[in-house]
């Protein structure tokens, strides 16, 4: 019961956060944090458990932009007919990716994913029918909740947050499955794992421009939220989320356009202290801290015990 205790007190909060902090500020920071810990979450699977840093993902999430906003914009349809679109979409290009990249290791593997995802930044950038510079908008005309647009953050809030745990659920069934055991064998040793039989080469707000949907610095956010929270853990993104997205927003805030520049020194500046003196992140600093904690009281119980009558 005690193991259960902290993880259903805070999933209660959790649930109950945009009910006791209910300004629209406080509402929409809770619902990017849940966003952000969902891209964060997907980078983890093959970022931090099969170590194959990539700064690229930000195209398969700009496809599924693309194509639920595409399918509203230049054919009226709802956002939730794109989105299968855009998965089968970002699908296909990951394996065309997949065949000559994966091939790559190290930092040749990350050098690769941002050329092909600064590739797609520039077509799209450059082709009229996608918005090209300018963007994507929706059609002026009544919305609705099949489209996806809501007047607050709330209804996003917990629509994010059912994503999130269907992402976590599925990310916890995969580490204590087989391929859970393939992709850490890769982090560890790709050739090795390969010559085991692991196989390593398999394993919306109602408008979207290149660089909200393709933009480099949302991988780099995606990739810095991992690796403070901690890149392989379950937990990882969603910790890497929850203080990451406040202090940009709360910097953004307070420092307005002035500060736009500053974000990139920040994230900078935050991969060179994590890659320095944390590289397992917050969630492994605080194991570390609570077994050293457990090993010094466990020899004074012990040694009480000797002294009793």
């Amino acid at each position: 019961m005690r193991r259960l205790l902290w993880p259903l007190v805070t999933l209660a909060l959790v649930i109950a956060y945009p009910l006791l902090f209910s300004t629209p500020f406080q509402q929409r920071l809770g619902a990017l944090v849940l966003l952000y810990a969902i891209a964060a979450s997907a980078w983890n699977i093959i970022g931090g458990y099969a170590g194959q840093v990539s700064v690229g993902h930000v195209v398969y999430f700009g496809c599924g932009a693309y194509a639920a906003m595409g399918a509203y914009a230049h054919f009226g349809l709802s956002p939730l007919v794109g989105i299968p679109a855009g998965i089968v979409f970002a699908v296909v290009i990951s394996a065309v990716i997949g065949v000559p990249t994966l091939r790559l290791s190290g930092h040749y593997f990350s050098m690769a994913t941002i050329a092909v995802a600064e590739l797609c930044r520039l077509v799209v950038n450059n082709t009229d029918y996608l918005g090209a510079a300018v963007g994507l908008s929706g059609p002026t005309v009544p919305r609705n909740v099949f489209d996806l647009s809501f007047i607050s953050a709330l209804p996003y809030y917990y629509l994010f947050l059912v994503i999130l745990a269907i992402t976590l659920l599925i990310t916890w069934r995969m580490e204590n499955s087989r391929m859970g055991f393939y992709l850490r064998a890769i982090k560890d040793s790709e050739r090795a794992a390969r010559s085991l039989g692991a196989p390593a080469s398999r394993m919306m707000f109602g408008f979207v421009d290149p660089e909200s949907g393709l933009g480099i610095l949302i991988s780099v956010k995606m990739l810095i939220m991992a690796a403070l929270g901690g890149a392989g853990l379950l937990f990882g993104p969603l910790v890497g989320a929850a203080i990451l997205v406040p202090l940009e927003e709360l910097s953004n805030s307070l420092l307005g356009g002035k500060g736009a520049g500053l974000t990139f020194v920040v994230y900078g500046a935050m991969i060179v202290l994590i890659a320095r003196f944390q590289p397992g992140g917050i969630l492994t600093l605080v194991k570390r801290l609570s077994e050293r904690r457990a090993k010094a009281a466990k020899p004074a119980s012990v040694a009480g015990a000797s002294h009793a009558p």
